[in-house]
């Protein structure tokens, strides 16, 4: 399956909720999650655009091992996914094959699907915690996410092809710079 999303900042959820509401969409997932990012000590994964993440939701485990594609208005990526009985079993079978976990995170998500559109409000918690909410719009069709993006009161430039690494630090470098002044 191929994943495109965008991530849009600075959102008020309340706003966006009230928006949604008024446009139909339903609520399909209202949780916490659990992620790990796992590659070889090398960091193989990461050079060659590769992402390998175990994660726990609901419940239940997912496998997902995605593949980047380059786009300068999207993050685009090849995605495979499955879904695993054993969480704890599935981390250490990764860890025995000589992957390590390279980065983890908590966050709570509210989720909404519309059609073949998925909307993903989230907060990262603990060690992210200073990451304010923001939206994620994910479609198979690009002019989709535009199209719900202005649905909600944002531009195209609002879009950002970023990763969980850049919206972190987009807001490292805000805080440092916060504390200088």
């Amino acid at each position: 399956m191929r994943e495109i999303e965008v991530k849009i900042l600075n959102i008020n959820k309340n706003e966006i909720e009230k928006k949604l509401a008024l446009l139909g969409v339903k609520k399909t997932f209202e949780g916490m999650l659990e992620a790990y990012y796992f590659d070889y000590p090398n960091l193989k994964l990461r050079k060659s655009g590769k992402t390998l993440r175990l994660r726990k939701e609901d419940g239940k485990a997912v496998l997902t091992f995605k593949q980047k594609v380059n786009d300068k208005k999207f993050k685009i990526r090849n995605e495979h996914e499955v879904e695993l009985s054993d969480f704890g079993k599935a981390k250490q079978i990764l860890e025995l094959l000589g992957l390590r976990v390279f980065s983890g995170i908590n966050k709570k998500r509210t989720a909404y699907t519309l059609g073949e559109v998925h909307l993903e409000i989230d907060k990262y918690l603990g060690k992210y915690s200073f990451v304010p909410e923001f939206l994620e719009i994910e479609s198979e069709d690009e002019r989709l996410i535009y199209k719900y993006a202005g649905m909600l009161g944002f531009k195209p430039k609002d879009c950002k092809p970023w990763s969980m690494v850049d919206i972190i630090n987009h807001y490292k470098v805000k805080k440092i710079s916060n504390k200088i002044r």
